[in-house]
This record gives C-alpha cells, structure tokens and sequence, in this order.
C-alpha cells in the first residue's frame, strides 16, 4: 500500500516563492526603492548631532561668553538710564521732582537692553549651530540670567554712590545730586533669557535644518510599493 503524494505547487506559486527569498528588503541586493528608504533611515535616526559630550561643551562656552557681556550690558545701562535727581536739607533726602518718571525709565532702559542682548545672543547662537538642541536651550537661560545679574551689579557699582547720606553731607544742603542707580523691578532679570529662548525658538521653527522622513511616500519612488511578482 503506497502512500498517497502531495502534488507539487503550480509554477506560478514556485517562482513567486522564490522571488521573495531571493530578493531582500535590504542590503546591497535591495531594490532601489528599499535602498533609498533605508538610506533616508540611517542618516535621520542614524546620525544625531555632533554628540552629548560636544553639546555640552558648547553650552558651558555660551553661558560663560553670555555672563561676561553683561558687564557690556552693566555699562551700557548706567551710561544710558537716566538720572533720579536728589535733594537735601538740614533733615532728610528728598525726591528733587516727586512726579518725576526717571526711576520707572531706570528699569525701562536695562528692560530694553536686556531684551536686545537677547535677541542678539539667540541670533549668534543660532548662526554658529544651526541644529540646536536641549544643552543650547539651557546655555541661552541661564546665561542670559547669569548676564543681566552680572549687568545689575556692575550698574550699580559704576554708578552713584549706595550711601546717599554721605552723598548729600558731601554736596551740601540743597544742591541737587543723582540718586543710586537701582532696578526697582527685580522682573527685568529674565529679559535676556526670555527673549533669547523666544527668538531662537522662532529662528529654529523658521529656518532650522529638517529632518527626511524615511516613510514619506517618495522614499518608495512617488507611491507605495509595488509588490514583487
């Protein structure tokens, strides 16, 4: 008694098996289509960056570049704000003009100038590595807030004297003379970084590099795949 035999699939299932072992999806035999779609893999997920380590060490080389022009920052401000006039008697200092807006132009200037170094800084820094990333984001904060600290301090100390006892016992009574330069609005602070985040974040959204899509339907030659026979 024989055993019954399975009868051989058609020729056309053979070849269509055949097809499909012989042909991989990927590699030097791929098709050009797979090729392609493969290629546009590797360099999207493939190559990210220069690396954490160099990503790192240009933000450290921002925020200190960006802390150190604050001392710009400080001498533009008490160059540019203008002066709180003073004036004094046998008993106290008083406000020369008590309606006077020169303290509320005080922290408009270094508002301003805060705002321009930042819009500058972030253009520098977008202009230099275009591709951005997290480190570069953090340098741009805390360097603008490192900056305008520095700016603060350096303000204050190119300007009047903080002793305004002594100031007016030196200049006699009734002699006008111009107050410390103070920033009454602590909030002026974070201008620099808020508008150096702000504008990078637009010039990244803008004009930043993109990266191809490997499942975009021109990676496939202009449609889906057609199915090998």
């Amino acid at each position: 008694m024989t055993a019954p035999l399975t009868p051989p699939p058609p020729p056309h299932e053979q070849s269509s098996n055949r097809a499909w072992q012989a042909s991989p999806v990927s590699g030097p035999g791929a098709p050009a289509p797979y090729q392609a779609a493969y290629a546009a893999y590797d360099v999207s997920y493939g190559q990210d960056g220069p690396g954490m380590k160099t990503e790192v060490r240009e933000a450290a080389v921002i925020t200190v570049v960006m802390a150190l022009a604050g001392a710009l920052l400080g001498v533009l401000w008490w160059r540019l704000a203008p002066h709180v006039p003073l004036v004094a008697d046998d008993s106290a200092v008083y406000l020369k003009d008590t309606e006077g807006e020169q303290a509320i132009g005080v922290d408009g200037t270094f508002t301003l100038l805060a705002l321009a170094f930042g819009a500058v800084s972030a253009l520098v820094v977008f202009l230099v590595r275009r591709r951005g990333g997290v480190p570069l984001v953090v340098a741009l904060a805390v360097g603008g807030l490192l900056g305008s600290l520095l700016a603060w301090r350096v303000g204050m100390w190119l300007g009047p004297t903080q002793d305004v006892v002594a100031h007016a016992k030196a200049v006699g009574k009734g002699v006008t003379f111009s107050a410390p330069l103070k920033l009454g609005a602590k909030g002026a602070l974070l201008a620099w970084s808020l508008a150096g985040l702000v504008v990078h974040l637009g010039l990244t959204a803008l004009f930043g590099p993109r990266d191809p899509d490997p499942y975009e339907q021109s990676s496939y030659g202009g449609g889906p795949p057609a199915p090998v026979a």
